[in-house]
């Protein structure tokens, strides 16, 4: 027998890790319903997105602030299979991500679900983006633009930080 390459070692678990996240969904589903499995998925991308966001944390060496953030978010997103661009702020204290694929909404179409989870998708990447700006900052925020499985062309990610990059004794304005 021969061992596996790294390729395929990472091919097998990133379908592994799809196929069971919506293996559970549809399980659950059959059992309590669509509203009782969406509860569920909600519940579930709010703690994953703390694990996925503190696991590469470590990996990259990173703590907190808008460039880790960005940095681990990306390679986030090219491990989960997006094909996006990254915009920076033009005052250093954010960044937005263009998304045209999203491998998640393909999953959905694929399975012919896709009109039922134009919601789903909507929450879901709400809860879990803003779960990754919270592992970086209390003061990041994340804005959900448009989004692919709502018939835009692509999805776009805002991720902010007021106070990030202010001098020191700046605040805001009118205070």
């Amino acid at each position: 027998m021969r061992d596996l390459t790294d390729e395929e070692k990472a091919r097998y678990f990133h379908r592994s890790y799809t196929a069971v996240d919506g293996l559970w969904f549809v399980k659950v589903e059959e059992r309590s319903g669509f509203e009782e499995a969406f509860r569920v998925d909600h519940a579930v991308w709010a703690v994953m997105a703390k694990i996925q966001a503190r696991t590469l944390k470590a990996i990259m060496g990173v703590d907190r602030g808008v460039e880790a953030l960005r940095d681990c978010f990306s390679a986030k997103l090219s491990l989960d299979g997006f094909t996006f661009r990254i915009v920076n702020g033009p005052d250093g204290q954010g960044f937005s991500i263009i998304a045209d694929r999203c491998p998640w909404h393909e999953l959905r179409v694929k399975s012919g679900r896709a009109g039922l989870f134009d919601r789903c998708g909507h929450l879901i990447c709400r809860t879990e983006y803003e779960g990754w700006a919270a592992e970086f900052g209390p003061d990041i925020r994340f804005t959900l633009g448009t989004q692919l499985c709502r018939g835009e062309k692509a999805c776009v990610l805002e991720f902010r930080c007021a106070s990030c990059g202010e001098p020191e004794g700046q605040g805001e304005e009118g205070t």
